[in-house]
């Protein structure tokens, strides 16, 4: 479907035109509509999919316009218009740098409708800035895109009344959730008029998703966008090894490979900073990205690796959604992602803009259940890469039992166990004759780049009857 099929505002029409955006994307094609008929929208898609413009743009469509129509007891339709004078868009995003990107598409979107004006609202900066958001807020921007704590802060200060917002988005609902935001969401829910339109995205659908979504939305038009397998053009392989063995396979794959533009994921801050750590000792030209990074930090980091001035970013999954860098020739899963979709969210950092990529996984004992759940999820079995010379790893093999058992069904290091107190036993080791333990313990911009840059041969129109007081743009 083209965007001038949809009922969206001439001046949002002509941003897009600017921008070379013309077709929509299967979720935009669904959801814009729906947003455009007033109706609370849930949205199961994975990012990638354009669900960013899938709520900006009707959302600012109706703001340009000053309001919307909506049907009357006697059959006729009434226009009713926003306030001047209030917020009337809350977006709440799981991270700073999605609140970022998504300011920054509002700010493309929106650069034929200055009049609606938007500000991002998220923690680790100083005083100033939070002065700054402050004084946006009290002069009537008319959407705040935040972060759930730093909203709650505003909101215990009296700095914002959301009494009269019109609509209410949760971006990567699952992502705040796992994230522990739960109770920032539903509280900040309770101060939002009964009438406010609600659009929930998230990139899965566990049983936590469809408690909020019953709890916020009021029936709302489900749009379920299946969970796309990895690019074509991503080489995936894995190495199968032991815990103690992947630094030295990092060392050897930039020895030996001319590695750049790389992106190595861990589960765990710590590790981040050990991996960074070890690798600027092998004279790699790296930096790290974590939770423990002023934003100052992390806005300085993204853009040296943006810029080409850092070759291999070192990051927990903090950039593995909802970032855009276009030229990540290689994405290394330093640890195995204990969900399907969180590997494809990783290596679908590569391989973007018509480019190719590779992602290699370090696949430990432990893990190897996970990582036959990810290849089951796949539908095909990754490549196994044999280790350096002089590396022996672990049997790879179907695990009966959980995942994140040892093959062998034991801890694989000496001295590891579980201390039975009751019997005065050592579990797993050799003395004290107890039971061995039976498991490992598992581990922890601009719009979207996939919009379609065919160009229309349509005419530019909008056949819409607009209010009068926005029909002169």
């Amino acid at each position: 479907m083209d965007f001038y099929d949809l009922d969206l505002s001439d001046n949002v029409l002509d941003a897009l035109d600017a921008m070379n955006f013309t077709t929509c994307t299967p979720v935009q094609e669904k959801c814009i509509p729906e947003i455009l008929n007033r109706r609370d929208v849930l949205g199961v898609a994975q990012t990638g999919t354009g669900k960013t413009a899938a709520y900006l743009l009707p959302i600012l469509s109706m703001l340009d316009d000053g309001g919307y129509y909506e049907p009357t007891a006697e059959g006729d339709e009434r226009f009713v218009e926003f306030p001047h004078d209030a917020i009337n868009c809350v977006i709440m995003s799981p991270t700073r740098e999605l609140a970022q990107q998504i300011d920054q598409a509002m700010q493309g979107f929106a650069y034929y409708t200055p009049q609606v004006g938007s500000v991002a609202v998220y923690g680790g900066n100083d005083g100033t800035r939070y002065d700054q958001e402050y004084k946006s807020m009290r002069l009537g921007a008319d959407m705040i895109i935040a972060t759930p704590g730093r909203l709650i802060s505003h909101i215990t200060m009296g700095n914002v009344d959301l009494s009269r917002v019109s609509f209410f988005v949760l971006d990567e609902a699952d992502r705040m959730l796992d994230m522990g935001f739960s109770e920032d969401i539903l509280s900040i829910a309770k101060l939002l008029p009964a009438d406010c339109q609600t659009i929930m995205y998230s990139a899965t659908m566990p049983d936590k998703i469809e408690q909020l979504a019953k709890t916020l939305l009021k029936n709302p038009a489900v749009v379920k966008i299946a969970v796309s397998r990895p690019a074509e053009k991503i080489k995936q392989s894995a190495y199968v090894c032991h815990e103690d063995q992947k630094l030295r396979i990092l060392n050897h794959l930039f020895r030996n490979n001319e590695l750049r533009r790389v992106i190595i994921f861990a589960s765990k801050k710590t590790g981040v900073k050990e991996i960074n750590r070890n690798l600027r000792h092998m004279g790699i030209n790296c930096a790290e990205m974590h939770s423990d990074l002023s934003q100052a930090e992390r806005d300085d980091v993204m853009y040296r690796f943006k810029s080409g001035q850092v070759d291999v970013l070192v990051a927990t999954d903090i950039v593995a959604r909802g970032i855009d860098i276009d030229d990540i020739a290689t994405v290394i899963n330093y640890d195995v992602p204990h969900d399907s979709e969180d590997y494809v969210h990783r290596i679908g950092r590569t391989a973007r803009a018509e480019r190719d990529g590779r992602a290699i996984t370090l696949v430990r004992g432990y893990d190897i259940g996970y990582f036959q759940t990810i290849e089951k999820f796949l539908g095909y079995a990754v490549e196994k890469n044999p280790l350096p010379d002089g590396m022996e790893g672990p049997e790879y093999k179907p695990i009966k039992g959980r995942p994140g058992q040892h093959p062998k069904g034991r801890y694989n290091r000496k001295g590891h166990g579980r201390h039975d107190k009751r019997k005065g036993s050592h579990r797993g080791g050799k003395s004290g004759g107890g039971k061995k333990a039976s498991g490992g313990k598992p581990t922890e911009a601009t719009t979207n780049a996939s919009q379609s840059k065919a160009v229309s041969t349509k005419p530019k129109t909008n056949n819409r009857n607009k209010h009068p007081r926005t029909s002169n743009k």
